[in-house]
């Protein structure tokens, strides 16, 4: 960044359309707010979609303090150029809506607030900010067409390791695809392992504690990034187990009430415990090399 953006920022180029700002964003508000009202129940109140709303809040969150960091280098673009940005955006929207394509719609309301965002603060400062803007699209509930293509083979895989475990700890179990038998009780991977479905909100609350840790060494935090996949299919195991080991013990009912919930919350806190216990082994491990590394230089 020059020194002279620092001490005298640039003006708006057009800054006279920008009072009706405003009464853009009631609008804008007023158009979304059929695929808000989508996502909120029909989404969030899933399984599967209930930790976007943590996704939504830790990202607005980031978005506002980088902002207001970013501020020497805002600038309004020219009203042509806000709109060229906003318009298609509002028609994509609106277009998706009118096929009943819900998956695209929500998209295409992200793009308008992407595009919304640039009108207030222009391209530099949007650039700046492309990590929480990274971060929000992970709120965005993905097709269920999709979801189903990348957990399907983490399901077989997570079946038979939990089945391979718990053999080995002694318990009367055994599988058949995603099927598992234990005692007189028949579980389906399917329900059990619900939690695979949260898998990309796994993925981008590490890159949020990541990002937040070491957003200023990039190599490592690109590193440590890989290990969220890992990191959170071993989470979903470690579900799966207990949701196993609830059934087989309390029953099928108890399993299937709040202790069920309970487990979907043990995911997420393993998932962030490890990728914790990971991060400090690392960081204990580079500064062991380095009196190492002084020792034998001198």
């Amino acid at each position: 960044m020059a020194q002279a953006d620092i001490i005298h920022p640039r003006k708006s180029v057009s800054p006279s359309w920008f009072g009706y700002g405003w009464p853009a964003i009631l609008g804008l508000l007023a158009l979304t707010f059929p695929t808000w009202r989508y996502i909120t129940t029909e989404s969030w109140s899933t399984e599967q979609g209930s930790h976007s709303p943590l996704v939504l809040a830790s990202g607005l969150w980031l978005l506002v303090r980088m902002l207001s960091a970013s501020r020497n280098i805002h600038e309004r673009p020219a009203a042509g150029w806000a709109m060229a940005a906003i318009l298609p955006m509002a028609i994509a929207l609106i277009l998706f809506r009118t096929a009943a394509v819900i998956e695209l719609e929500v998209y295409a309301m992200y793009a308008v607030f992407v595009a919304v965002l640039y009108a207030f603060i222009g391209w530099r400062a949007l650039v700046a900010l492309w990590f929480p803007l990274f971060y929000l699209a992970f709120a965005v509930p993905l097709p269920d067409s999709l979801v189903a293509a990348l957990t399907n083979p983490l399901k077989l895989w997570i079946s038979d390791a939990a089945v391979t475990i718990l053999y080995w700890a002694g318990y009367p179990i055994a599988s058949s695809g995603v099927t598992i038998q234990i005692g007189q009780y028949q579980l389906l991977v399917a329900a059990a392992c619900a939690g695979l479905n949260s898998l990309i909100t796994l993925t981008a609350l590490t890159l949020f504690y990541v990002y937040l840790s070491h957003r200023a060494q990039w190599r490592y935090m690109a590193a440590l990034t890989l290990v969220s996949v890992p990191v959170a299919i071993f989470s979903n195991l470690v579900r799966v187990l207990i949701l196993v080991l609830l059934t087989f013990h309390a029953g099928e009912a108890a399993a299937q009430g709040f202790l069920h919930y309970f487990a979907g919350m043990t995911t997420f806190a393993t998932a962030l415990v490890t990728i914790y216990a990971v991060d400090r082994a690392i960081l204990a491990l580079l500064a062991l090399g380095r009196p190492m590394a002084n020792a034998d230089q001198s």
